[in-house]
């Protein structure tokens, strides 16, 4: 996600990234964590899923070259050549491989975005509880006006990846259309304002200016072209029996889910909190 992909921007930029390569990062970065994709896919289907990482690349390349173009025009920067130490380019085996993915996937991705998933799997929830059939489309309609909105919403506050999916999927069951969908999982995890006010410090504002407008302005091309596009394909996958799992094995894979964040959420507190 945006928040945290900003250290990681920063050190690549001070290590010699030029600034059009570090926006770039930060624009397709958040957008296309192997785990928001297959979330993705499992709610969305296979379209939104190609889709959605298809436009942050082309989010990435476009709003990079933007400011690679400006910063030539402003007389360029001093590039500092790329180090490789032995840590980095250090090989590792096959065991150790497979226990640091393991890892990765039950203990360091859970503490990272198991509270924010269950937040957002609790709004979706509220949502398709309490906000009847076809709300957003009678009241912001499937046109323009919805990507703006849902732009405005999602630019200035910070949105994770993965857990944005849920609530999207449970907008798109309520009326909202996909391009409208698309523009909030791009616009959220995108930006927010930390990261626009980090790159405004460290490289500029005109940086900045121009991160922020290549994200609104990709997301509403992204979100018509998707609408055009797709016209007439069912996105509510989640409501279709052709996608969904037998009941015990939707329910032991719940549980599973619920364990594993439950068991992050709590060691992490602890680690806060040792004395406790």
């Amino acid at each position: 996600c945006s928040c945290g992909v900003i250290p990681v921007s920063m050190s690549l930029h001070k290590h010699g990234a030029s600034k059009g390569a570090t926006v770039s990062f930060l624009l397709s970065t958040p957008q296309t964590g192997v785990d928001s994709i297959f979330v993705t896919l499992s709610l969305l289907g296979p379209v939104f899923a190609i889709f959605r990482p298809f436009a942050a690349f082309v989010t990435g390349i476009v709003g990079g070259s933007l400011v690679d173009v400006v910063t030539h025009r402003q007389g360029g920067e001093d590039e500092k050549p790329e180090k490789c130490t032995e840590e980095c380019c250090q090989a590792q085996g096959k065991t150790g491989r497979f226990r640091r993915a393991m890892r990765y996937g039950f203990i360091v991705l859970p503490r990272d975005i198991g509270r924010a998933m269950l937040v957002g799997l609790a709004i979706a929830a509220l949502i398709s509880a309490i906000v009847p059939d076809g709300y957003f489309a009678e009241k912001l309609g499937t046109g323009i006006l919805a990507m703006v909105v849902m732009m405005f919403l999602g630019i200035p506050v910070y949105v994770c990846a993965t857990a944005s999916v849920p609530v999207a999927a449970a907008l798109i069951m309520k009326g909202l259309s996909p391009g409208a969908a698309l523009v909030f999982l791009m616009t959220g995890p995108a930006t927010n304002a930390a990261s626009f006010l980090t790159i405004w410090k460290t490289m500029g504002r005109r940086t900045a200016l121009i991160y922020i407008a290549t994200v609104a302005g990709c997301a509403l091309v992204s979100g018509l072209l998707l609408d055009y596009l797709a016209a007439g394909v069912d996105f509510a996958v989640v409501a279709r029996p052709g996608w969904m799992l037998p009941n015990p094995v939707k329910y032991a894979a719940a549980a599973v889910l619920l364990a594993v964040l439950g068991y992050a959420i709590a060691s992490k507190a602890l680690q806060k909190h040792p004395e406790h």
